[in-house]
C-alpha cells in the first residue's frame, strides 16, 4: 500500500465528485500504462498506486472509512479492515473505466459474444439524376448485389443434416485468455473469429458463410428538391445479418449532372440570356426558359446594361423542406452587333454622331476617371 495521500496521487481535491476522480484516474492511467512505458518501473509503480487509490476513492464506503481513518482504515482491526485484498482487481477497475476505449484488449462489453447474431454489413449504391429530375423527384428501380441467407443451410454454413460444433480452442466462448503482468487479457479467439462454433462440414453452397450474394431490384423514391451529394438511407436493405442479426443499412448517394443553361444555389437557379443592342437599349420583352420547361417573358428596362440582373419569383427548384419554390435569376449580356453592311454601318455612323455625352454616362464617368488619374501622374513632382 502506497504511503502518499490518495487524493494527491491523483490530483484532485478532497471534494471531488465521482466524475471528477473517473476523469482524473483516466488521465493518469493513459500517461502511465505499462504498455505506453515498457521497461520503466517508475511509472508501474506510480500506475499501481494510481490504481490503489481510485479503488479506494470510487467506492463511497471505502472512501467514507479513508476520509474518517485515513490508511488506518484498511490495515490491522481497524474499521475497513481487510488490507488491500478488499480492492478490486486492477484489470476490473480498468476495464470498468477503459471498457468503452478498449474492447477486446480487456473483454469490453461490446466484444462479438459467442455463436450471437450480427448485423449485416451497409452498402452503398450512386445515383446520378437531372436537374430536372431533382425539381420533381421521382422513382427509380435499382439492381444491387445484396448479401442475403443461404437457403440450403438456413444461414448456419454447415451442410444439411451437420450441425456447427464448439470451437476447442476457446471451448466456445469466442474468446481467449492470457495474463500479460497484472492484467488478464481477453482476446478475440483467432481459430473462430470470436463466434465461438467452427464448421467441419461446410455448406457446399455459401462455403461455410452462411450467406450468398445475390442480384436484388427494389423501387426507391427520390423525394424533390435533393441537391448534389444528398444521402438517402433505406434502413434495413443492406446486407443480411449472420446468424439472424439484424441487416444494414442501403445508403443513396445522389449526384446531379450539370446542366447546359442553368447554375444551381441551394433552391435559386441562375442563367446568363444575351439580349441584341437595340432591345437593351429601347426596352423590350424576352423569352426566358424555366426549369420546368416552359417559357417566362421578361421585361427588358431601357437602358439596360450587361451583368443587371432580374429575377422570376418561384421560377427556382423545389425546396427539399420547405413548400416554396426558390427564384431564378437572370444575368443579362448585351450583345454588340456584327457583320454589318454598308446601309447598317453609315446608320450606326449617324446615330453614333447624334449622341451626345449623357447617352453613353458610364462611358463618359470612365474616361473622365482616366484622364484625372493621368493629370495626377503627370503633375509636379518634388
Amino acid at each position: 500500500m502506497s504511503d502518499r495521500d490518495y487524493y494527491d496521487i491523483l490530483g484532485v481535491p478532497r471534494s471531488a465528485d465521482a466524475e471528477a476522480l473517473k476523469s482524473a484516474y483516466r488521465k493518469l492511467a493513459m500517461k502511465y500504462h505499462p504498455d505506453q512505458n515498457q521497461g520503466d518501473k517508475s511509472a508501474e509503480d506510480t500506475f499501481k498506486q494510481i490504481n490503489e487509490a481510485y479503488a479506494v476513492l470510487s467506492d463511497p464506503q471505502k472512501r467514507a472509512a479513508y476520509d474518517r481513518f485515513g490508511k488506518a482504515a484498511f490495515s490491522g482491526g481497524g474499521p475497513g479492515a481487510g488490507g488491500s485484498a478488499g480492492f478490486q482487481d486492477f484489470s476490473d477497475i480498468f476495464n470498468e473505466v477503459f471498457g468503452d476505449a478498449f474492447g477486446d484488449l480487456f473483454g469490453a462489453r461490446g466484444a462479438r459474444r459467442a455463436g450471437g447474431a450480427e448485423r449485416g454489413a451497409d452498402l452503398r449504391y450512386d445515383i446520378e439524376i437531372t436537374l430536372e429530375q431533382a425539381l420533381r423527384g421521382l422513382e427509380r428501380e435499382i439492381t444491387a448485389p445484396r448479401a442475403m441467407r443461404c437457403d440450403p443451410c438456413a444461414g448456419s454454413g454447415a451442410q444439411p443434416g451437420t450441425q456447427p460444433e464448439p470451437c476447442r480452442t476457446c471451448q466456445g466462448s469466442g474468446q481467449v485468455r492470457a495474463a500479460q503482468g497484472m492484467f488478464r487479457v481477453v482476446r478475440t479467439c483467432p481459430m473462430c473469429a470470436g463466434r465461438g462454433q467452427t464448421i467441419p462440414h461446410p455448406c457446399l453452397s455459401c462455403n461455410g458463410q452462411g450467406q450468398v450474394t445475390r442480384d436484388r431490384t427494389l423501387s426507391v423514391k427520390i423525394p424533390a428538391g435533393v441537391e448534389d451529394g444528398t444521402r438517402i438511407r433505406l434502413s434495413g436493405e443492406g446486407d443480411t445479418g449472420a446468424r439472424g442479426g439484424p441487416p444494414g443499412d442501403l445508403y443513396l448517394f445522389l449526384s446531379v449532372k450539370p446542366h447546359p443553361l442553368f447554375e444551381r444555389d441551394g433552391p435559386d437557379l441562375y442563367c446568363r440570356a444575351t439580349v441584341p443592342m437595340t432591345t437593351a437599349a429601347l426596352g423590350g420583352e424576352v423569352d426566358i426558359p424555366t426549369i420546368d420547361g416552359a417559357r417566362s417573358k421578361v421585361s427588358i428596362p431601357a437602358g439596360t446594361q450587361t451583368g443587371r440582373r432580374l429575377r422570376l419569383k418561384d421560377k427556382g427548384m423545389t425546396s427539399l423542406r420547405a413548400r416554396n419554390r426558390g427564384d431564378l435569376h437572370v444575368e443579362i449580356v448585351v450583345e454588340t452587333p456584327v457583320n454589318l453592311t454598308a446601309k447598317q454601318r453609315k446608320l450606326l455612323e449617324e446615330f453614333a454622331q447624334s449622341c451626345g455625352e449623357d447617352s453613353h454616362p458610364q462611358s463618359r464617368g470612365f474616361f473622365e476617371s482616366v484622364k484625372r488619374f493621368f493629370d495626377g501622374a503627370e503633375g509636379p513632382q518634388r
